[in-house]
């Protein structure tokens, strides 16, 4: 017995150390095929100060009055516990169900309904259908608000993410929804088959009030951005747009090497950004493209939700004199982090290094400042104004000729 737990010690010790993510051992499984007792514990030799979680735990399983969550929870609990002692909001753990959900989302695609939930207050969440997708094909409508998925019911207690697990799931089956529509007395059942949903990364148009204007917003930093992106820029100079606006407002990033392929869609040659490694290590990233467009005016709009990804990009384009940034101040997330994917489908994001722009203004904790800084309130969403568009449109047609002052 005193082999067992040594070895379950020295296995925990590691878990609990994040070096056991990597090799793949789980807690869950080690407890419930392990049990030691409080006088096992204390026998074994548990390296410190390991013995002392193992201690509280297992004091915790003998003597606490009501009902522990199941090891599981408990062993996510202590993992997120060790997480909070590093004071770091980006090195985090993601349980199962969520980390699938974000696996997909940063792939463009998944198995659903064709239709946007978005939650407007608690319990309460309303479908956006994607034309010509399951959804809408099924006759539901923008604002039907869902009451219940599968025969669970939606109440004030869930959240998004629990709502977009229980709507999402494998292609070709299907998903019982029952929801509430305004002026209809009874809810609605609607049985829609799932099917395999893209989710577009970018939207473009010629702005109407300024047709020489190319418009394009990036959602998301997905595996299919910069195609998505490079389609865009191909239909709007084909439709002789002289400027190009690009929509980088309340996008919080995503890939890497999609940020590093957007930016290379507008700068020529050069570096994009450095990475600074533990012990000064340092790698810088440089343009990637064969056929950028280099030629036309830009401007990028920002504001408090542009992070991560989004700030790369950004920041790539102001400091290398290619564009303007109009707006407001962007997030300051400027670091990566390595997603280990364990055994039980969860994942560690870890902290491994920090973005510096080209001219090595560090990003994260810092942000960029804009060029132009003008406030988008809350009063103009209400009545549909946007300022910082309109003064963006108005920079590029009074000086797009000139290129900005890096």
């Amino acid at each position: 017995m005193r082999t067992k737990a040594r070895l379950f010690t020295a296995l925990a010790a590691l878990l609990l150390g994040l070096l056991a993510f990597a090799a793949g051992f789980g807690t869950n499984w080690l407890m419930v095929h392990l049990r030691l007792t409080t006088e096992d514990f204390a026998q074994a030799e548990a390296p410190e100060p390991f013995s002392i979680f193992w201690e509280a735990w297992h004091i915790l399983e003998r003597d606490y009055f009501g009902n522990l969550p199941d090891e599981k929870q408990m062993t996510y609990a202590a993992i997120r516990g060790v997480l909070a002692a590093l004071d770091d909001p980006y090195t985090s753990f993601i349980e199962p169900q969520p980390r699938e959900l974000e696996r997909h989302d940063l792939q463009g695609r998944f198995g659903g309904i064709g239709a946007w939930v978005e939650q407007r207050g608690p319990g309460v969440f309303v479908v956006i259908p994607m034309r010509d997708r399951p959804a809408a094909q099924a006759g539901m409508l923008e604002g039907d608000a869902l009451v219940a998925v599968d025969g669970i019911e939606i109440t004030s207690e869930t959240t998004l993410e629990d709502v977009l697990t229980m709507v999402r799931g494998p292609v070709d089956e299907i998903v019982r929804l029952a929801i509430r529509r305004e002026g209809e007395e009874e809810l609605l059942v609607f049985d829609i088959t799932r099917q395999e949903v893209e989710i577009p990364a970018v939207s473009w148009r010629l702005l109407e009030e300024a047709p020489d204007v190319g418009y394009i917003k990036l959602n998301l930093f997905s595996e299919r951005a910069a195609d998505e992106l490079r389609e865009a820029l191909d239909d709007l100079m084909a439709q002789d747009a002289r400027y190009i606006v690009f929509d980088l407002r309340d996008n919080g990033g995503g890939l890497l090497q999609a940020a590093i392929d957007v930016s290379s869609q507008f700068i020529a040659d050069g570096v994009i950004l450095y990475e600074k490694k533990k012990g000064d290590q340092e790698k810088f990233y440089p343009v990637e493209s064969k056929d950028p467009v280099v030629d036309v005016p830009l401007v990028i709009l920002v504001n408090g939700g542009t992070a991560s990804a989004s700030e790369i990009v950004a920041g790539a384009v102001q400091d290398r004199g290619r564009g303007w940034l109009v707006g407001e101040k962007t997030f300051g997330k400027g670091s990566v982090q390595l997603i280990y994917d364990l055994s039980d489908g969860s994942s560690l994001h870890v902290t491994a290094a920090r973005w510096l722009t080209p001219n090595r203004h560090q990003i994260d904790g810092a942000g960029l400042t804009p060029d132009i800084e003008i406030t988008l309130t809350e009063q103009d969403r209400q009545q549909g104004r946007d300022p910082q568009l309109d003064r963006a449109v108005e920079l590029l047609q009074q000086q797009g000729a000139r290129s900005p002052t890096p």
